[in-house]
């Protein structure tokens, strides 16, 4: 009965209505009912569970703020002491800015000393550089003198050899062209004649030959004229006694027909023979012809000989412009050298000016690190002395004096750091110098000059005791 209750209690407390199946529990049956029951249990148990699970996880947050409150109390009372040690570090800073200051005026002190020193060790040097200098200036003006008489004699060589060529090819040429004239007249007239005694022979061989034809032909004729005449007698003798001599006529006829076939038979024979020696002479046409046809071609040669020879010329002519085209690039060559020895010389002054600022750039970087390095560890025994005494006589407690000692070491360090950095800068500097210096010398073998005409002696490494590496001067290790 108790759980009924509850569920009747809270069925009034819900906000939805106690209607189950859109009935009122006094309207349900008794199925209906212990249907509802059952739902309201579960519907009960589901509830106690979520009251459970959110009453957890109200202890779990209570219990995380009460950590997180704890935890925000410990940083107050951290940053409390932190602050403490920063107003504590502050004040020993400004102790410390205090000494430095002191250290930095001594430092200032001794850093001007050194710079009226080394201002008239330079003044002195570059005195030494400039009578050097001008020693070398007047040897290398000498030398200049020289190597310019000795281009003029050069070129006084080349142009006279030049003009050599150019006589010795004119006179060739000439030469060349008067053969090949005189050989052209000879051939012309060599085949001139030749032409005219071969027309003479033929018009000679034709005339005969039309000569004896022509009287063969006339002899003929009259031959048949007087022929002619003869048959026209006789027939006209035939007609006036024909009524008398009809039958000796006849027999007179038949003899005159044999008579004139023996003839006709003659004449074919005749006219056979003519035209045998047509053919005879047809052979020696040919070969005129021939002949003629030879002498075309040998005329075609001249042609093609005279054209050689006019291209031979215009050979000619190309070589004379190559030639003026090549005394024109031998002239611009000239003065491309003339200016190329020009650079050359200021090159060479350059480099020489170049090398004498960096051995004087070096030395002095080297004689004031070597200085101040000095300098600086006299200074650090000094102050390691003083630090001993002062701790000595202030009777710090052990906590301070370790807090001393770290940032003692961390100042040494950052000194030394910086040391090895000067060095590297300086080994960076001499392996830049060797590089150079090696790049010099190569180029004075390329030129021809000798390394005993510099005026000085380099040296191959400006630090003594140490020895750089062979890469490049970006890339240097610290010098050992």
């Amino acid at each position: 009965m108790a759980p009924k209750k509850k569920a009747g209690k809270k069925g009034k407390g819900s906000k939805a209505p106690a209607v189950v199946d859109a009935l009122a529990p006094k309207e349900m049956t008794r199925e209906q009912l212990q249907d509802h029951v059952v739902r309201l249990r579960e519907e009960l148990d589901r509830e106690r569970e979520e009251r459970n699970f959110f009453q957890l996880e109200r202890d779990k947050i209570h219990t995380f703020w009460e950590i997180t409150r704890r935890q925000l109390e410990e940083k107050r009372a951290e940053l409390r002491n932190k602050d403490r040690e920063m107003e504590q570090a502050e004040e020993r800073h400004q102790v410390e800015i205090k000494v430095y200051k002191q250290k930095v005026k001594h430092l200032l002190h001794e850093h001007q000393e050194n710079l009226t020193e080394l201002k008239a060790e330079g003044t002195l040097s570059l005195k030494r550089a400039q009578k050097d200098h001008w020693a070398q200036e007047t040897e290398l003006r000498q030398d200049m003198r020289s190597l310019k008489v000795e281009l003029k004699e050069k070129e006084l060589v080349s142009e006279e050899a030049v003009k050599n060529m150019c006589l010795k090819q004119e006179e060739e040429i000439t030469q060349l062209y008067n053969d090949f004239e005189r050989q052209v007249k000879e051939i012309e007239a060599k085949y001139a004649e030749k032409m005219q005694v071969l027309r003479d022979e033929l018009d000679l061989r034709r005339k005969t030959e039309i000569h004896e034809v022509e009287e063969r032909k006339n002899s003929h004729i009259s031959e048949l004229v007087r022929n002619h005449e003869k048959a026209f007698s006789d027939m006209k003798s035939y007609y006036n006694d024909i009524t008398f001599k009809n039958l000796a006529l006849i027999s007179l006829l038949k003899e005159q027909m044999e008579e004139m076939k023996k003839r006709e038979n003659h004449l074919e024979k005749e006219k056979a023979d003519v035209l045998l020696q047509n053919k005879q002479l047809k052979e020696p046409l040919q070969q005129a012809q021939e002949q003629l046809f030879e002498m075309q071609k040998k005329l075609a040669h001249y042609d093609k000989d005279k054209e050689a020879l006019t291209n031979t010329k215009a050979r000619l002519k190309v070589t004379q412009k190559e030639l003026k085209d090549l005394q024109w690039e031998h002239e611009v060559l000239e003065q491309r050298f003339s200016k190329v020895q020009a650079e050359r010389d200021e090159l060479y002054q350059k480099f020489t000016k170049a090398i004498k600022e960096v051995q004087q750039k070096t030395g002095f970087k080297n004689l004031l690190l070597e200085r101040k390095l000095k300098g600086l560890l006299g200074v650090l025994e000094q102050k390691e002395v003083e630090l001993g005494e002062v701790l000595a006589a202030s009777k710090l407690d052990p906590g301070a004096l370790s807090f001393a000692s770290h940032k003692l070491e961390d100042v040494l360090n950052s000194k030394n750091s910086t040391i090895r950095d000067m060095q590297l800068q300086l080994a960076r500097v001499c392996k830049a110098y060797n590089d150079m210096l090696q790049t010099f010398k190569a180029k004075l073998t390329a030129f021809g000059i000798p390394l005993d005409n510099l005026g000085f002696t380099p040296l191959d490494s400006p630090v003594l005791g140490q020895a750089v590496g062979q890469g490049p001067a970006g890339l240097v290790a610290v010098p050992t």
